[in-house]
């Protein structure tokens, strides 16, 4: 009996993540809400395609080397939930423009996931620096 597929196989695997992270990015890069903050953090694309592709392939079942603090990254962005719903709407398309239904729908609810423990844990940062 062969084992069910993971969702990094089911999505193309490295190829197919690195096509919908393309696309999803260059739509973020022109965003006028989220295209700043991006375009203001990142320094090196290239690098920082790799590293998110590999973060998604460690949460998609695939090989990964990913070993970074993804939600502490966001702390002092100064990003609210505005930015995360632009992110959000972005990751939808971009999942339903590339990929089939059933996946786009799991790397949707995945981003959704992902978006609420860090909109969480920047709520939580916020109160604890607020002076008494």
């Amino acid at each position: 009996m062969k084992a069910q597929q993971t969702l990094y196989e089911r999505i193309g695997g490295d190829a197919g993540l690195a096509r919908l992270l393309k696309h999803f990015y260059s739509d973020v890069r022109q965003h006028s809400l989220i295209g700043p903050v991006f375009n203001r953090e990142v320094k090196d694309w290239p690098a920082h395609l790799k590293t998110i592709a590999s973060f998604w392939a460690r949460i998609t079942g695939g090989p990964s080397d990913y070993s970074g603090r993804m939600p502490a990254k966001h702390l002092y962005l100064g990003i609210n939930a505005g930015h995360f719903e632009a992110w959000l709407q972005l990751w939808g398309f971009n999942c339903a423009a590339h990929l089939a239904p059933g996946e786009a729908r799991e790397m949707t609810s995945l981003a959704q996931e992902i978006g609420a423990r860090i909109k969480g844990i920047l709520a939580s940062a916020s109160v604890l620096s607020r002076p008494l």
